[in-house]
């Protein structure tokens, strides 16, 4: 429901998303049956020109009539909606009117054009030719809206599925990508690196800045210059690079002139591939600093002051290439009062995955310090298998609303493949929606319907029943109150963990009967659904591929607990999730990782013995 101009309130139901900051509704409703001219703004760009002509195409299936698009005021025909361009309004923003013979889109610039053509075409895909008297005025919370994917642990995704996630991002009003870079980039001077992991070529992070670039969005460069180095420590050529070198496993570069030096060469084939100013250089969960090379210097100074001065060379490398810097937050947030010393042009990414993450504390501290930051809440599909509806939701919710409050800048949707990236795509599609639509506007999306928008939107489903299917599925692991723990599902437990690391104390047999009742349920589901899209053969066999990964390991969780079933009957699943998780994977991504994430499948069998034993 929604009021009139005179406070009266109109019942009707609006499926805009994200939902509109501000909509008055009157009576009667205005046909469009005529209509045929989208009118541009003088002067526009081929970016708007295209997406217009997208949104233009989209509208003429609803109303069964070709769309036109013009420059100038037609002499003749119907006007469908006059586009322009003011200053009065804030960056991104718009206002929509539908009144009578009034049919006029303002925006603040070619992006709030862009979102405002896509709110026009969704009215007119619910309504037909008969739409509401209405006026929308909108705006987002966060000028910066942004999805990180990790093409790094394992899952490098085909040129022709970034496209197609970049299109549904920027349809849902989405302005930045990030790809989590640790080995991934096709260095030419490295090829030891990389050569089995299916990297990105430079061509290619050409094309996709271009590729984002046309469609209003930013692509970010993402490289990991500190901890998470393990991927070129782990060889000879690069180990004496390495804080702790005579460590069996080590990931975290020495902060050393040597270190420096790399990073330079990379960032000098890296960063010019990107038009974009900003860099993300990670620097994340260093955990080996102060204990190797450093040791001396972290007894006399803190590790956080070491971790701190090597933050600031790099800082320093990063205006030498021309770009502002963007870093991971939490090791600084270690000693808080050191973030005042961070260098002022810097931008903080503060980053947490649970619904109780303290972004109130962690975002106050770094606005009283005066340092611009992003809060980086995450999609919870990664250790899952199916997601984590309940967590996703609080967490990204928690992040919308204690970014706005403390007046964070961004707000970036973190998308990990933690263990060996075995979540299908779809799993991330709730954390990417109800993402949008809180960062959009938080206050008009809390109860926004993601059900029906992820179908819409991810699926383009008219039964609405995979949006449905998403959420329902990221709900199994409440089925198993016995083990839940953070950032993983109880199903990621029981399908990897090895058995004298679980804790199924209790979990009671009620708990799997419970879960398996619940997976028949979500399969049920999938019946009549009918995706469409250019992914539509691939959607239902990567859900029930979920499913039955998550059965398997309800089966195995049984075995190691009470010993029932057979190692011969998880065998003969196993093979069968295997080939199922090849076809799965090669559907969308690249054939690099895909052995290693496959044999970190196949151990699972050897890690499962039963307690008693």
């Amino acid at each position: 429901m929604f009021l009139n101009a005179e406070g009266v309130t109109i019942m009707i139901n609006l499926k805009l998303f994200p939902m509109p900051r501000q909509v008055t509704v009157e009576n009667p409703r205005i046909s469009l049956a005529e209509a045929e001219w989208l009118v541009l703004p003088q002067g526009c760009s081929r970016h708007l020109r295209e997406r217009v002509g997208e949104c233009a195409g989209n509208i003429g299936r609803a109303l069964n009539h070709a769309m036109r698009l013009t420059a100038a005021v037609p002499t003749q025909g119907t006007i469908l909606v006059d586009i322009r361009l003011s200053r009065k309004l804030k960056p991104q923003g718009f206002s929509l009117t539908l009144k009578g013979s009034q049919r006029l889109l303002e925006a603040g610039d070619e992006a709030g054009a862009f979102y405002g053509c896509l709110a026009l075409a969704q009215l007119i895909e619910q309504f037909g030719a008969d739409v509401p008297t209405l006026a929308i005025a909108d705006a987002p919370d966060f000028a910066a809206r942004g999805v990180m994917l990790d093409v790094s642990r394992c899952k490098v995704p085909t040129m022709a599925s970034c496209k197609l996630l970049i299109d549904r991002l920027a349809g849902m009003r989405i302005n930045q990508i990030q790809l989590y870079t640790e080995h991934t980039f096709a260095f030419s001077a490295h090829k030891t690196v990389w050569h089995d992991a299916s990297p990105f070529t430079h061509e290619e992070i050409l094309e996709l800045d271009s590729y984002c670039a046309d469609r209003f969005v930013e692509l970010v460069p993402n490289f990991n210059s500190f901890g998470h180095f393990q991927r070129w420590l782990c060889h000879p050529e690069y180990r004496h690079l390495a804080e702790c070198p005579d460590q069996e496993a080590c990931s975290t570069l020495a902060p050393n002139a040597a270190s420096l030096q790399l990073l330079d060469t990379l960032y000098d084939e890296f960063l010019p591939n990107f038009s974009s100013p900003l860099f993300n250089v990670g620097c994340d969960e260093t955990w080996e600093l102060g204990k190797g090379r450093s040791r001396k210097k972290a007894e006399a100074q803190g590790t956080t002051a070491v971790y701190l001065e090597f933050l600031k060379k790099i800082h320093k490398l990063c205006t030498k290439k021309g770009k502002r810097m963007q870093f991971w937050g939490d090791i600084i947030l270690h000693q808080p009062e050191l973030i005042r010393e961070l260098p002022q042009n810097i931008l903080a990414l503060n980053w947490g995955y649970e619904g109780n993450h303290p972004f109130d504390s962690q975002c106050k501290a770094f606005a009283d310090a005066g340092i611009e930051f992003h809060v980086c809440p995450g999609t919870s599909a990664w250790n899952s298998i199916t997601g984590r509806t309940g967590n996703a939701l609080a967490n990204l919710e928690n992040a919308a609303r204690n970014g706005r409050q403390y007046g964070a800048s961004g707000f970036l949707i973190t998308d990990w493949g933690d263990g060996g990236h075995h979540q299908v795509l779809p799993v991330s599609y709730v954390g990417f929606a109800a993402g949008a639509a809180y960062s959009w506007c938080l206050k008009t999306n809390q109860d926004v319907d993601l059900s029906n928008s992820i179908s819409r939107h991810f699926f383009d489903d008219p039964t609405g029943r995979l949006g449905n299917v998403c959420l329902e599925l990221g709900r199994t692991l409440d089925r198993i109150p016995g083990l839940q723990r953070g950032n993983c599902s109880a199903i990621n437990q029981l399908l990897f963990w090895k058995a004298n690391r679980l804790d199924l104390s209790k979990v009671a047999p009620t708990q799997y009967h419970a879960s398996d009742a619940w997976l028949d349920k979500v399969a049920s589901m999938l019946t009549d659904c009918r995706p469409g899209g250019s992914d539509r053969d691939l959607v239902v066999p990567e859900l029930r591929h979920a499913v039955a990964m998550s059965r398997y390991a309800l089966h195995r969780g049984v075995f190691i607990q009470s010993g029932a079933g057979s190692v011969d009957a998880l065998r003969r699943e196993l093979q069968d999730l295997v080939m199922s998780h090849e076809d799965q994977w090669l559907a969308r991504n690249r054939r690099g990782g895909l052995y290693e994430s496959s044999t970190i499948l196949r151990n699972t069998l050897l890690l499962a013995k039963p307690i008693q034993d």
